[in-house]
């Protein structure tokens, strides 16, 4: 396709397929959306194509968004494990995120997008912690413009090089798609290499909810770590947990005697902060740190009288954690 072509196809099609570009992107599929963004900055006749652009990348991102959050406000941590489910990084976690909107509130929208993984969750743990309506909207969309904008910004001042690199691709189209290659191989082999890092971590002993509640009833109870988020935990509190984050980790246990006994507790999915922190105490030497297999699920299943959580990894006897 030449250049005029290309300007033709995006000055009558241009805002429809930055519209459906970024909805597939926001919606979660794996597409690539800042390449479609700054060919459209670039291909602008002018201001007012730049904000049909514009517009339509903002209004497509906030349809997603939407949809997001209130799914996140219906359904809670099940939206952000099925979100888990489907990236490639198992371990992605949701309780930064949400610690994140404790300490900043609305304005971590303003730059969720410009975040790899926070973009991916921000909405829905902004529904999950009952953000309102209308702030959700307002910090969202502006999010939503500063990021779209960017990259529309970027492609129209770098107009002249973005018509280069076009023009190269079509008199070197093999060897640009073998650069393309290269770049998506290497990002996907650290994905899948942070994949099977965590797999591994993942590997290391539990202890189940009812031996945790045996070991907090017997005379020399374990230290019990809470990674949840704020607003989880402060509606759902457990007696004789110590609220914990994964960045103050080391300044919080730094007076604990290493030979102490502690499980960690989240609320994420695959225990992912719970084993994190685990591991991250049995390198400054707590060999009793261990996570709780199924996290405040799975302990709240316990109290009500539910089976117990699913034995997919070897359990600790709870006899570590008991007189």
């Amino acid at each position: 396709m030449t250049n005029s072509a290309l300007t033709t196809s995006f000055a009558q099609y241009g805002p429809w397929l930055v519209f459906g570009n970024v909805l597939l992107q926001q919606l979660g599929m794996p597409v690539p959306v800042w390449p479609t963004l700054l060919i459209a900055g670039s291909l602008a006749a002018g201001w007012l194509q730049l904000a049909a652009a514009l517009a339509a990348a903002v209004a497509a991102a906030m349809v997603a968004d939407r949809l997001w959050y209130l799914l996140g406000r219906r359904y809670g941590y099940k939206v952000l494990a099925l979100l888990c489910r489907l990236s490639i990084n198992p371990g992605s976690c949701v309780t930064q995120t949400e610690q994140r909107f404790a300490r900043w509130g609305a304005p971590a929208l303003l730059v969720a997008k410009f975040v790899p993984g926070f973009s991916a969750v921000a909405a829905p743990v902004a529904g999950l912690s009952g953000m309102p309506v209308v702030r959700f909207t307002l910090s969202a969309a502006g999010g939503a413009a500063l990021w779209a904008g960017s990259a529309l910004a970027l492609g129209w001042l770098l107009r002249e090089q973005v018509a280069h690199a076009l023009a190269l691709m079509r008199t070197h189209g093999p060897l640009a798609l073998m650069g393309l290659a290269a770049v998506l191989a290497l990002w996907l082999g650290s994905k899948l290499w942070r994949r099977q890092r965590f797999l591994r971590w993942a590997t290391m002993p539990h202890i189940d909810a009812p031996a945790l509640r045996a070991a907090l009833a017997s005379p020399t109870p374990p230290r019990l770590l809470d990674l949840r988020g704020p607003a989880l935990a402060a509606s759902a509190p457990i007696a004789q947990a110590h609220a914990a984050q994964l960045r103050r980790l080391a300044h919080q246990v730094r007076d604990w005697p290493r030979n102490a006994a502690i499980v960690t507790l989240c609320a994420c999915p695959q225990d992912a902060s719970a084993i994190r922190a685990a591991q991250a105490l049995r390198r400054m030497g707590f060999a009793n740190a261990l996570p709780l297999r199924g996290g405040h699920d799975a302990w709240m299943a316990m109290l009500a009288g539910c089976a117990d959580a699913p034995q997919d990894t070897p359990a600790q006897d709870a006899s570590v954690y008991a007189a």
